[in-house]
């Protein structure tokens, strides 16, 4: 099992940045594509940036040019870096791994973004 833990969260401005953080259990992490999603009060879970565990990454939404995810399989951790923030973002973010036929998530770090 790989348990997850998310970390960079916090308040900014509309047109900052932020990087969070998912730290994994153990080096199988490596086999394992890893995702981003969030979810808004009141709103449906949504897939934000997946990266396979070969390195491809892929983006949905409003995301597409402004976030970047990556992975270093060598400290078990992806990443999200999240840049021209927008109000529109704020939300719960989570990181998930997926893999051998399973899904596990991480709790969940709250982002904020002000106007």
């Amino acid at each position: 099992q790989v348990q997850l833990v998310e970390s960079g969260g916090g308040l900014v401005q509309a047109g900052g940045s932020l990087r969070l953080s998912c730290a994994a259990s153990r080096s199988i992490f490596s086999s394992y594509a890893m995702r981003w999603y969030r979810q808004a009060p009141g709103k449906q879970r949504e897939l934000v940036a997946t990266v396979t565990s070969g390195g491809t990454t892929y983006y949905a939404g409003s995301g597409k040019e402004r976030f970047i995810i990556s992975r270093d399989n060598a400290k078990n951790t992806v990443y999200l870096q999240m840049n021209s923030l927008k109000p529109e973002d704020t939300a719960v973010y989570y990181c998930a791994a997926a893999g051998g036929g399973t899904t596990h998530w991480g709790q969940g770090t709250q982002v904020t973004v002000s106007s």
